[in-house]
């Protein structure tokens, strides 16, 4: 890069309106019985006293010293497994500068679900000479999870510009260690080690980028459509002028490794927005991507059924009869012996829900094996989803979006006999 293209490698915010590709089709269903999902072993640092607290920690990586901040829950318990979000900076830029946008806006989102690390680059850059980045992150990742809550199967990372190209790498090199990556305006700039396993991707990029263009966005997603098993496709973009951005799901996936591409129609920013609005889309897409993977769980218990609900959740309410009506309509994405199934739930009733659970019937042969914002039990058969702390107020009118990933032996249909908290619901 020439010493200019490396100084606008942090541009200004442009305009954009949303747009997201989706599938969607009826629901349908059949019957059998299982025990809860259950998530990996927690890391060492559950259940332990911890000795780390917000602040700047410089740690020896590689004969060198470096340094990263970290930003804990407000909440922060050890009894808890939290996810874990690696934000990485621009080039001239800093920890600091990560810390200071919310980690691109994701740690308001959080809702004091996950623990942040931003790791500071060598020369305000992201060279990862001989894969020192890499390594840097495998140390910060073993001394926060020896002495923090952390749940191994829900470790993130983003960064925008050359922060971009390191998740990339991230992803290139660790993809049995970070579940998903969202880079920014990214680029093939930090090396990629190898792209022969899958990793859940979510690139961005502007369509006028006139620092990193467009297309090297596009190489380095083609990377994980290629690893993910996708269907390859040109996703559409949006014109420049048009103030618009696209969000695109890749079709054919392999279960669990999802794509996502959003084109914006901007230049080289970490925020865009869309025309007429005031806040960036980003935070709220790449959020929901990450989240799709399911919620954080207690380290040494299972995922609570209805009956034993988390502490932070209020216990379900049941309405009175009558007053809980609902409507449920969903999407199946279904592949060989896979399936991903997306459900909305809107209340249809005048009485707002807090806390809420919906029983539905899985067809013969299906299998929950993960899910995202709620928990699910049992398995299979007569499946109860109920809500994660989040997303528990129900008003009237108001919907809520979960889902799952399934196996199944044959019968890829929907779920069928819904009911709200006790109340039947209609679907379509």
């Amino acid at each position: 890069m020439t010493g200019t293209t490396r100084r606008r490698l942090l541009g200004a915010a442009a305009a954009g309106a949303m747009l997201i590709v989706t599938a969607a089709v009826g629901l349908t269903g059949g019957t059998a019985s299982a025990g809860p999902v259950t998530a990996l072993a927690a890391s060492a640092g559950c259940g332990r006293t911890p000795t780390l607290r917000d602040g700047t920690y410089t740690i020896q990586s590689g004969g060198q010293n470096r340094s990263y901040i970290l930003r804990l829950p407000g909440n922060y318990s050890s009894s808890r497994s939290y996810r874990l979000v690696v934000g990485l900076h621009w080039l001239n830029g800093s920890a600091n500068d990560v810390v200071g946008n919310g980690f691109y806006g994701l740690q308001q989102r959080s809702d004091n679900s996950a623990i942040f690390v931003a790791p500071q680059g060598l020369d305000a850059g992201w060279a990862n000479t001989g894969g020192r980045d890499v390594t840097l992150v495998d140390d910060i990742l073993r001394v926060v999870e020896n002495d923090l809550c952390v749940d191994p199967a829900q470790r993130f990372a983003l960064g925008f510009s050359y922060g971009g190209a390191m998740s990339y790498a991230l992803a290139c090199a660790r993809p049995t260690v970070f579940r998903a990556v969202a880079p920014i305006a990214g680029a093939n700039l930090s090396g990629c080690a190898s792209t022969g396993q899958p990793v859940a991707y979510f690139g961005i990029h502007g369509v006028r980028d006139s620092v990193l263009n467009i297309s090297s966005g596009r190489s380095i997603r083609d990377t994980f459509v290629r690893a993910n098993g996708c269907t390859p496709q040109n996703p559409p973009e949006p014109a420049a002028g048009s103030g618009t951005h696209i969000t695109t799901a890749y079709a054919g996936c392999r279960a669990g490794y999802p794509v996502q591409w959003a084109a914006h129609d901007g230049d080289h920013v970490p925020l865009p927005t869309d025309r007429n609005s005031s806040t960036s889309w980003v935070s709220a897409e790449v959020w929901q991507f990450f989240t799709q993977f399911g919620g954080t769980t207690p380290p040494s218990s299972p995922t609570p059924g209805p009956s034993t609900p988390t502490p932070s959740t209020p216990a379900p309410s049941t309405p009175p009869p009558g007053a809980a009506a609902c409507r449920v309509t969903g999407a199946v994405n279904a592949w060989n012996n896979g399936l991903t199934t997306s459900l909305t739930v809107t209340n249809t009733g005048t009485v707002a829900v807090n806390g809420w659970t919906l029983a539905f019937t899985l067809p013969s042969g299906q299998t929950i094996t993960n899910g995202w914002n709620a928990t699910y039990s049992p398995t299979s058969g007569r499946v109860t989803a109920t809500n994660v702390s989040y997303n528990a107020s129900l008003a009237p009118g108001a919907s809520v979006s979960f889902g799952f990933q399934a196996t199944h032996t044959g019968n890829s249909g929907a779920p069928t006999a819904y009911a709200l908290n006790g109340s039947s619901c209609t679907t379509g």
